[in-house]
């Protein structure tokens, strides 16, 4: 936690060296959150439901998106950066360190910005969240709550899988690219989605998991069954991802490899 917090300073400290461009590129994300939230509210109100969801049940789906999204950029944001360490070789530096490297590979720079993002989102949650009180049970919220830890167990392990990635193409932006890509299928209901595109992005992609499941479980939309499902699923990916890492730092050339 220590060498966490010194990283996140660090990071926070570099990020507001230019405060003009950290303030514009909130005020891009805010504009953009708004103006999804406008198209999510307007499209649900014209049709009365989505998949038997009413507006504000699908701006809670919208806004569990936006938490779990901004939680692990914030959390992962180094990754984004990682391609650097692997092509100049400051990598080495890394992984002779006495601290293991996801340190500083994975939560070693946290977003300031996203924090600011992740606050507002939470709030807005809890808003909508408070005015369906009487429809959502403790057990329901709890569970809500632990899919929501679960979620970012599978952020984890994509993210993981991005770095064996980085290290083995020494190419890290397409694979955060398409993780954000898939992802973003997750701003509505999965039950949208016709099978077996709904099974895939489910079971074998764990989108479903990761962005929907925590919001039908409040709603009380999800088996138990689902929801042990659900964690198991997330052990092993979180189990592949590290193996794959494992792998990955087999084939490590080093600087001048």
């Amino acid at each position: 936690m220590y060498i966490f917090t010194l990283f996140s300073k660090f990071a926070i400290k570099s990020a507001l060296l230019h405060p003009l461009g950290a303030v514009l590129f909130t005020f891009g994300k805010l504009i953009r959150f708004v103006l999804f939230f406008l198209f999510v509210y307007f499209l649900v109100s014209k049709t009365s439901t989505l998949k038997g969801y009413t507006a504000d049940q699908a701006i809670v789906f919208y806004l569990t998106f936006n938490v779990i999204d901004t939680a692990s950029q914030l959390l992962f944001r180094e990754v984004y950066r990682f391609r650097q360490l692997v092509v100049s070789g400051e990598l080495d530096g890394v992984l002779v360190k006495p601290y293991h490297p996801f340190l500083r590979v994975l939560v070693g720079g946290i977003d300031p910005m996203d924090s600011l993002m992740l606050i507002l989102y939470i709030v807005l949650t809890f808003v909508y969240v408070s005015k369906m009180a009487d429809s959502i049970t403790l057990a329901s919220f709890v569970t809500y709550c632990i899919l929501l830890i679960n979620a970012l167990l599978i952020g984890t392990a994509f993210h993981i899988a991005v770095l064996a990635f980085g290290i083995i193409t020494t190419n890290i932006d397409h694979g955060v690219m398409i993780y954000r890509d898939l992802t973003s299928i997750g701003r509505f209901p999965v039950e949208i989605y016709q099978e077996p595109f709904r099974w895939i992005v489910t079971f074998i992609i764990p989108i479903g998991i990761m962005m929907s499941y925590p919001t039908q479980s409040l709603f009380g939309n999800l088996s138990n069954s689902l929801v042990i499902t659900s964690i198991a699923i997330s052990i092993f990916a979180l189990f592949l991802s590290m193996k794959l890492w494992g792998h990955a730092l087999k084939k490590y050339q080093s600087w001048g490899g």
